[in-house]
Parts: C-alpha cells; sequence; structure tokens
C-alpha cells in the first residue's frame, strides 16, 4: 500500500468513524405531561418550571394516586412513574437529565376542586433559591387550616432571576413587606429595571405582578402574554371583590424603543391594575392569560370585578366591588357544581407592564384581599 493510499484510508476512517459517533446526550430535565388513569381529574395537569398541580374531583380519594410522567427524551424520574404515593401532602420528584449531569425537584400537589380560601394576608411566603443559590425571592401561598397549602400563588419573579438584577426577596419585582393594613404583613410590588439582560431581550423592564394560577418561565422570553396562566377552579358565586391598597408611580414613564432602551413619554403617569375574573373553562381552554384576561370579546369570560376609580395613594385606601356579570352571561348551577369555572386574582405594579411600558419604581401594596361569595 503507498503512502497515498495509507494516508486515503486514515483519512476516510476518521470521517466515518465521525460520521457513527454517538450523539451528545440531552441535558434537559423537564416533566412534559402528567396523566393519572382512570376518572380522577377535573383540569388538565397544571405544570411549571418547578410543579406540577393536578386538581382531582371533589369526591376523588388522593391517598393512592399513581401519576404517570412524560419527560425530556432520555430522562428519569425518582420514583418511577407509577409509584402509588399519598398525595395528600404534596410529593417531590426528581428528574435527571439523559446524560446524568443535571437534575430538577419537582413538587406533585394534588389539589380537590373546591379547595381555595376566600380571605388572602400575605403573611405566608416561602424563600425560593435560583440559579443554584446565587439569589433568591419570595413566593406567596396560603394554608389551610390543616397547615397545608390551599393556594399558592405566581409571579414572574423566576423569569426576572435570570436577569442578576436581584439578589435578595426585596430586590425582586414581587416580594413581602412590612407596614400591612394591621402593622403586619403585605405584598409590595415594583417596577423594576431588567439590566442590560432585558435591554439587549428589548424588554428592558419588570413590572412586579401577583395572580391566582401559574407562570410559564419556559416561554417568559418569547411569548410573555401567554406565559402567565390566570385562574384556579372556583365552585362558588362571586358577589364581592375587596381589600386595601396604596401606590406610588415611579417618577417617569417610559417605553422601550426598537432596540430595548427606555423611551421618556411626557406627560403620562403609570397605574396600576388589580381585578378579579370569573371565567368557564373547557378542554383545551384551562386559564386566561395576557392576550384575553380582560378582553371585551373574550366568550369565557362570565363576571369581572374592577377597580373604578384606583389612584396613587401614600395611606391605604380600602376599595370594594361588585363582580359584574358580562352581557348575556349566567353561572349555571349545574358547571359550577361540576367545577367548570375558574377565578382569577391579578394585581401588577404597571397596568401596561405585560408591553414593558412603565415607570421604573412604580410600587403597589396589597394587603388583605377578600372574596365574598353568595351564600
Amino acid at each position: 500500500m503507498t503512502i497515498r493510499s495509507i494516508a486515503a484510508f486514515v483519512l476516510l476512517s476518521g470521517l466515518l468513524s465521525a460520521c457513527i459517533r454517538e450523539e451528545p446526550k440531552n441535558a434537559e430535565c423537564d416533566i412534559v405531561q402528567v396523566t393519572v388513569s382512570g376518572d380522577v381529574l377535573n383540569r388538565e395537569p397544571n405544570i411549571s418550571n418547578t410543579k406540577v398541580l393536578l386538581i382531582v374531583k371533589n369526591n376523588q380519594a388522593v391517598t393512592a394516586l399513581a401519576p404517570e410522567f412524560e419527560l425530556s427524551p432520555g430522562a428519569t424520574v425518582e420514583p418511577p412513574s407509577g409509584t402509588l404515593r399519598n398525595f395528600e401532602f404534596p410529593q417531590t420528584y426528581i428528574v435527571t437529565s439523559e446524560d446524568g449531569k443535571w437534575h430538577k425537584d419537582y413538587i406533585v400537589e394534588v389539589q380537590r376542586n373546591n379547595s381555595i380560601n376566600l380571605e388572602y394576608d400575605f403573611d405566608h411566603v416561602r424563600r425560593i433559591k435560583a440559579l443554584g443559590g446565587v439569589c433568591s425571592y419570595d413566593e406567596f401561598y396560603e394554608p389551610d387550616p390543616s397547615g397545608k397549602d390551599a393556594l399558592v400563588w405566581a409571579s414572574a419573579n423566576s423569569a426576572f432571576a435570570l436577569t442578576l438584577q436581584g439578589s435578595t426577596p426585596g430586590t425582586f419585582p414581587t416580594y413581602q413587606a412590612d407596614g400591612g393594613v394591621d402593622g403586619g404583613k403585605c405584598v409590595a410590588l415594583v417596577t423594576r429595571s431588567t439590566g442590560s439582560f432585558g435591554q439587549r431581550a428589548k424588554k428592558p423592564m419588570a413590572a412586579g405582578n401577583l395572580f391566582f394560577g401559574t407562570f410559564d418561565g419556559t416561554n417568559a422570553m418569547t411569548n410573555p402574554l401567554g406565559a402567565t396562566h390566570f385562574g384556579i377552579p372556583f365552585t362558588q358565586v362571586p358577589v364581592m371583590f375587596s381589600g386595601f391598597y396604596k401606590y406610588q408611580p415611579g417618577p417617569t414613564y417610559s417605553e422601550p424603543d426598537a432596540d430595548g432602551n427606555l423611551v421618556a413619554v411626557p406627560g403620562k403617569t403609570d397605574m396600576f391594575n388589580l381585578y378579579a375574573v370569573l371565567f368557564e373553562t373547557s378542554p383545551g381552554h384551562e386559564w386566561l392569560d395576557g392576550t384575553n384576561v380582560l378582553a371585551a370579546d373574550n366568550p369565557m369570560i362570565i363576571s369581572t370585578a374592577v377597580i373604578p376609580d384606583r389612584q396613587a395613594s401614600s395611606d391605604w385606601r380600602e376599595f370594594s366591588v361588585p363582580f359584574t356579570l358580562r352581557q348575556g352571561k349566567q353561572i349555571d348551577p349545574e358547571k359550577l357544581s361540576e367545577g367548570k369555572y375558574s377565578i382569577a386574582i391579578v394585581m401588577s405594579s404597571s397596568e401596561d407592564g405585560d408591553f414593558f411600558r412603565g415607570a421604573i419604581g412604580s410600587t403597589l401594596q396589597v394587603d388583605r384581599i377578600q372574596i365574598t361569595c353568595a351564600d
């Protein structure tokens, strides 16, 4: 064999080796879908970045459920799919990537269709560590009489962590603050700069927000309006939405230009949002989002409670507004008992924050929220 032939053989062998080399193993470790056998669930599972919420029918026993998980390609879960577990309490599952280098802890929680508090004082938070412990933020929850989570509020704090502008809870857009109505705690929502990260992404600010539902952090950058999934099951007839707020707009209302830089809008002052919505669900339409939560032409919406005279105030202002039925809408008692309705409370420090418009520093504080229902 000539030297030229040997060189060609070596080259060909290298090319063949490159062609048959194994693809890198997948580094993703996500729960993609969840199923539970039998006529158990009342809604599609609600899956967020580290939590799965399963809404079961009111009479369903939850001491021995065996959820099945669809995972990222090649990933594994422990305990394995189909393991019987007692969901009277939240259960932890650990998903490990195919390459074995990454893992994620998921909390899987089961709620019955009618488990919801009607009064919210924002006294209860847990600290969530993000980016491997580099920063932490507050997650608000409401316990039931037994101490279990009856409700976990959602916010976009998890997305703000990616900007590296937050370190401790008080530096995030949504956090627990002192100075509540009765001298206790309250929730504070602040519109904050997202720094150079946000400017490059053409999302230069983040309004503080808090709402019933879940936040889809995986789509926050590509589809921010669709990342907010508003609503939780509700089996009562709401008639009044009440509570307390105080609000101070930031000094300069701005909006992003084509390059993501904030440009002042002369003569415009920021304003907050705080409202409640009752809506009907159907398969494939389990929640509202930023595109349609108050849309006048949204056929899902049954009634709304919107504060008519929002204003800036350094003192606590009490509000009490009725739920108003949309034209031609009624609450069907049978659908109500079957869990076909959901309710959302939504609050934001900048009403146009979902379009990244508002004033840096705008601050909304809210306390003692209550939903009053018909007897």
